[in-house]
């Protein structure tokens, strides 16, 4: 077990989830409250990269992160460093590959929340704000655990778009799958089943635990309905 590597991952997946969480929540509730009409193309930019292939994303990415991007060079003149193969690329690339694993749970927490809820709230002369962190947001606490756990899970499995953006710089941008693909690649069986075994179990942990918080909020309402 590389445990470099592992450390790394868990850096990289913890940061990145925290971050999604300060941008999902909003974006997740306009995304459930709006009306407007051209909705849907945000909705379909977000969920893009569950459907797009993960070398295409990567690509990209990359040529985002380059140095003759506005985006490459701005970051260059700023820090001294180029973005892409770097820790910091790859913490951007870990964003935009695993917004859609924050956004939808959030989005989904936040459209079962009842209206008339909302509307007392504003009543009672609360603002938006108010309303939302002190009615919204702990009604929809389990969906926020949900996206926590998803996009930080997400992150650590990702391989595609890493590779791309990050290459394979030991204790840079070598995350745990990356690993994985190199034990093969040097015929080391015994190293790449105990890593494969040790992601299998971490997957099977991390999607128990999506389906309890889920389990809980239904028997949660079951009692709701019937008690």
């Amino acid at each position: 077990m590389n445990w470099e590597a592992f450390w790394l991952s868990m850096r990289l997946a913890s940061l990145t989830s925290l971050i999604l969480l300060c941008i999902g929540l909003p974006l997740a509730y306009w995304i459930a409250r709006s009306s407007w009409r051209w909705k849907f193309l945000v909705e379909a930019v977000v969920a893009l990269p569950i459907v797009l292939p993960p070398t295409v994303l990567g690509f990209y990415l990359l040529t985002a992160m380059g140095s003759r991007s506005a985006l490459g060079r701005f970051y260059q003149e700023m820090t001294g460093s180029p973005l892409a193969f770097t820790f910091g690329g790859l913490l951007v690339a870990s964003i935009f590959y695993s917004l859609p694993f924050t956004i939808q749970p959030l989005s989904m927490a936040f459209s079962a929340v009842e209206e008339g809820l909302i509307q007392n709230a504003w009543i009672l002369g609360r603002s938006r704000l108010m309303t939302f962190f002190t009615v919204i947001l702990p009604l929809s606490y389990k969906g926020v655990i949900t996206a926590f756990i998803l996009s930080f899970a997400h992150t650590v499995g990702e391989f595609g778009v890493v590779l791309m953006v990050g290459g394979n710089i030991p204790g840079i941008t070598r995350t745990i799958s990356i690993d994985l693909y190199d034990q093969v690649q040097a015929l080391n069986d015994e190293g790449a089943s105990e890593t494969a075994m040790f992601l299998l179990i971490f997957s099977f942990v991390f999607l128990s635990l999506v389906y309890f918080v889920d389990r809980k909020k239904d028997r949660k309402k079951r009692v709701k309905r019937w008690g």
